[in-house]
């Protein structure tokens, strides 16, 4: 009967093994074959100088209600006009929403749908205090040790002058584009882009134009990203997580502390907060993490394969290895951080309100809803109040299909242009321009060639920001493929 047993617990388990190695080895590489362009001859050193003298125009979004710099803005546009000057007879250029340019390049054949490549110009501010940590001063715009330096350099600035360059230097060649190109370029992404990329769609809308495809910034190329990938990472965002803030706010009698009640509106609150963090929400390897993992697994070596290629078995444990760092745990769940409190005037005074400010990244597949819901449910407590603090919370972007035609142009332009990477979809944590594009296009993508190699993405937003000189002419050859991709 034992032996009966362990022959049928081995006959399971040979089973099992069969099955896995099996899928594992069916599990093949998606990367498309694609030889790597030589003959686009742009003068980078020149295109780095331009870059250079862009940064120095301090186009800086402060926030509302903070107004911005009218003359530097005006002044940015004054110098792309001048910087390029066969664009500028080539395109109509238009201002949107005050500082936003829309630049048009008409082409000879009317039935193909434009190309929208986007970027923005507008800056976030340098923290106070934090001056003396650049290498390097943030709007000098200054060349060194092979690298552009200054706020912009990566976020966003080199997408902007990269497309120009990109644009300038095909016209150069006598380029004419059979399609439509567009050039979309915010001024206030760094606010959400109400007054410019908004109001761009709604032009579009307007005019009734539909683009075949959308590309912005958002996805980039990363190295080191993924244990075991031993190749770059060249991430296209397919989708943007949604954005809600909740405020819990509890009120109770105040009084002196000499005689409390059991529980003081700060204990309450505390008990709310405890409750969400306590109760994260489900995690999930669906959608776009799912499509991730698919690209990149089988770059990995044979036992890393495996995983990925039997996520049906491993998949709970992928889950909680994902779970224990920050930066992979929001890949896979809505997350919940609590940014603000307040409460309390004096260490004598029982306070009659305190508050909270609870911030949740949405994954696709939930909305700001179901989080409204869910949050109300965990926390139980009629004494809590617990409301939105934006006007409009954003539920997240759709999914955009990466079997679409667009899609796999995009993918064969990266690795014509940057023929080490490998390449694959991932989700985009944070929010971009881009999102507004839906209401006119299925396809947008998220993607640019700037790299990042281990920590340098603490950078965007931080000190000493910057973007290797030769990799920023890799961002200018990557547009100049792009269009002419697009145009084949």
């Amino acid at each position: 009967m034992v032996k009966r047993a362990v022959s049928i617990v081995a006959s399971i388990v040979a089973i099992l093994v069969c099955v896995i190695v099996g899928r594992t080895l069916m599990f093949t590489s998606k990367q498309i074959a694609a030889t790597p362009v030589r003959d686009i001859d742009l003068d980078v050193d020149r295109a780095a100088e331009r870059l250079a003298r862009a940064i120095a125009f301090e186009t800086i979004s402060f926030g509302v209600p903070s107004p911005i710099s009218k003359d530097e803005f005006e002044a940015f546009h004054a110098y792309l006009e001048e910087t390029y000057p066969k664009s500028h007879a080539a395109l109509t250029r238009e201002k949107v929403g005050g500082f936003s340019l829309l630049y048009t390049w008409p082409g000879s054949d009317a039935s193909l749908k434009p190309l929208v490549i986007m970027g923005h110009f507008d800056v976030v501010p340098v923290a106070p205090g934090s001056e003396t940590d650049w290498s390097h001063p943030p709007f000098e715009g200054k060349i060194a040790d092979g690298a552009v330096w200054g706020r912009g350099a990566a976020d966003d600035k080199q997408n902007v002058i990269g497309a120009m360059e990109a644009v300038e230097w095909l016209i150069e060649k006598g380029f004419r584009p059979k399609r439509t190109i567009m050039l979309s370029f915010g001024h206030d992404e760094e606010l959400g882009g109400p007054e410019g990329a908004q109001k761009i769609v709604d032009l579009l809308v307007e005019r009734k134009i539909t683009p075949e495809c959308v590309v912005d910034e958002g996805g980039s190329i990363i190295h080191d990203v993924m244990p075991g990938l031993n190749a770059p990472a060249a991430l296209i965002g397919i989708a943007e997580k949604g954005y809600a803030s909740f405020s819990l706010t509890v009120n109770q009698p105040g009084g002196h502390s000499s005689t409390p009640p059991p529980h003081s509106a700060i204990g309450i609150l505390a008990e709310a907060i405890a409750k969400l963090e306590a109760n994260p929400f489900p995690g999930g390897l669906s959608g776009p993490a799912r499509q991730m993992f698919d690209a990149f697994g089988p770059e990995m070596p044979f036992g890393q394969r495996a995983v990925f290629a039997n996520l049906w078995l491993f998949g709970p444990l992928v889950e909680r290895m994902l779970s224990g760092s920050p930066e992979t745990n929001a890949v896979v769940r809505t997350t919940t951080a609590v940014t603000m409190i307040s409460g309390g005037v004096k260490d004598n005074v029982l306070p009659p309100e305190a508050k909270a400010v609870v911030n949740f990244r949405i994954l696709p597949g939930e909305t700001v809803k179901t989080v409204c819901d869910r949050i109300t449910r965990i926390v139980d407590d009629e004494r809590v109040k617990i409301e939105s603090i934006e006007k409009e919370p954003r539920d997240p972007s759709p999914v955009s299909d990466i079997n679409a035609a667009p899609y796999g142009i995009l993918e064969k332009t990266i690795r014509e242009v940057s023929p080490d990477v490998v390449v694959g979809p991932f989700l985009v944590l944070g929010g971009t321009d881009s999102r507004f594009f839906y209401d006119v296009t299925p396809n947008v993508y998220r993607f640019t060639p700037t790299r990042f190699r281990q920590g340098e993405i603490k950078m965007l937003h931080g000190t000493n920001e910057h973007i290797r000189v030769q990799n920023f002419g890799e961002v200018c050859r990557f547009y100049v493929q792009l269009i002419r991709n697009f145009d084949a």
